[in-house]
């Protein structure tokens, strides 16, 4: 209901106070003027009350008032002054913020948060290429318009009240959660600190919390100076290739962030990517043939027809596939150990060196890890299991680079799933041909390809991996 106050020019009427914060209240108010809704900002009393505060907060307003007009931030209509009440006017976003997004619906698909990301990405990246930092990245400064896009809100706002940091007790303790490790220790807050905070957010919009969520604000603030990034894959069942990524974004010195937020947004993707099966650089492991190795068609039928694609075949399978492979690896895993723990006498371990080369933004980075890779020449049971039941097996097999293990499941459930033309048919048919590329083994693998992708349509692992066959094959 509209209230009668006189802390802003009359030209905005009927003012609705619509938010509360730390720093002030935010009012919904007609521009008389010109005919439209805005959203004003008002800085608290409190804070009014000292002159310098007042005139850093129009400063720093009129700072963040040159980003109006970059795409995905808050455009900044009128910066002023009315009864000793700074304030700031600017465009209405109906859709409320990521901060509701999660109190209302908790953790988001990962789809819908890389496409929030990118955007206030983009926004923090472009500020910074004109020296403006926000200070204050969170999940209530990122407004939702009506079509439920990002644009970042508040620049400057947290310096302009002398908030940089938790040196002013009871003022940032509310937003302790998002602060940098720099921030929360005094220092001045930068580009690194707005990226740390948008890490934050990340993993928040994953998971449902922060992650050093803790019941008091200042054990929380300490928690992101001392404490060690907690695994984004251990508690959720997300793919534990993000956890690279969010130890990097979340470091605690600024010089070993990523360099933009587009950056660490591209990193996510890619490891989303990885675990839903993308083909990657992987050192070839030699295996002696085995009649799992068989290709699928017989000698009177080696000349392959090349797979015509379908007009308009949607391009949005991939968070579907993404999602069954993620929910599917941890009972593959389970049914991996069931079916090839049978016979130990049979049983091979050995430790080997998987390396990953992640290419992001023309940047190549080489991780390597130790992997204990236990392979069967056969699968005890697996003749009983389902085709789904033996492709996660065989998924979950991939995902630690056993391949050589992961190949008799992958055939057994190719062999069971065949005709079906379900989607299971088309993720066992592409992990069968990821595997046997990766052995060395090129047989029926631009076959395997084919026929994925006349199931699922057309898929960004797929067309890599068919250049990658077609090359070497």
């Amino acid at each position: 209901m509209p209230v009668e106050i006189d802390i802003f020019p009359s030209r905005y009427r009927g003012p609705q106070r619509i938010g509360r914060g730390g720093m002030g209240d935010i009012y919904r108010a007609t521009d008389s003027m010109l005919g439209r809704a805005v959203a004003i900002k008002v800085l608290a009393d409190r804070y009014a009350q000292d002159e310098a505060v007042r005139k850093r907060f129009t400063r720093e307003a009129l700072a963040a008032a040159r980003l109006s007009g970059q795409s995905n931030i808050v455009t900044i209509f009128d910066v002023g002054e009315h009864n000793e009440r700074p304030y700031i006017v600017m465009e209405y976003l109906s859709g409320g913020s990521l901060d509701d997004v999660l109190r209302d619906g908790g953790p988001q698909p990962p789809g819908q948060v890389f496409t929030w990301l990118d955007q206030a990405g983009r926004a923090l990246d472009a500020a910074h290429a004109e020296g403006v930092v926000h200070r204050d990245v969170k999940p209530a400064n990122l407004l939702l318009d009506r079509d439920r896009n990002v644009h970042v809100a508040d620049f400057g706002v947290a310096s302009a009240a002398g908030m940089d940091s938790l040196t002013m007790t009871g003022t940032v303790l509310g937003t302790a959660g998002y602060l940098s490790p720099e921030q929360a220790q005094g220092e001045r807050a930068t580009a690194a600190s707005d990226r740390y905070g948008l890490g934050v957010v990340a993993y928040e919009l994953m998971t449902g919390s922060r992650p050093f969520e803790a019941d008091s604000p200042t054990a929380e603030a300490a928690a992101h100076v001392n404490a060690p990034v907690p695994s984004v894959s251990r508690a959720t069942g997300l793919p534990w290739e993000l956890d690279a990524v969010f130890d990097r974004m979340l470091a605690k010195d600024p010089a070993q962030r990523y360099g933009t937020s587009a950056d660490f947004v591209a990193a996510l993707q890619a490891a989303f990517a990885d675990a839903a099966g993308s083909t990657r650089e992987l050192p070839v492991v030699a295996v002696p043939a085995t009649a799992a190795t068989r290709p699928l068609r017989g000698p009177e039928e080696s000349v392959r027809v090349p797979y015509r694609r379908r007009p308009g075949t949607s391009r949005a399978v991939w968070p579907l596939l993404a999602a069954l492979l993620l929910l599917g690896a941890i009972g593959g895993a389970l049914l991996a150990y069931s079916l090839t723990r049978g016979d130990t006498k049979l049983a091979r371990t050995t430790i080997v060196t998987h390396t990953e080369r992640v290419t992001t933004q023309g940047q190549v980075t080489t991780v390597e890890r130790p992997v204990t890779v236990t392979t069967s020449p056969s699968v005890p049971g697996g003749s009983s299991a389902s085709g789904p039941a033996l492709n996660n097996a065989g998924y979950a097999k991939m995902q630690a680079g056993d391949y050589a293990g992961a190949l008799p499941l992958l055939e057994l459930a190719v062999q069971k799933l065949q005709g079906t033309n379900s989607l299971d048919e088309a993720y066992a048919d592409y992990n069968l041909a990821s595997t046997r590329f990766q052995l060395g083994n090129c047989d029926g693998v631009l076959d395997l390809l084919d026929r994925s992708e006349s199931i699922q349509g057309q898929r960004g692992a797929i067309n890599s991996l068919r250049q990658h066959a077609e090359k070497k094959c």
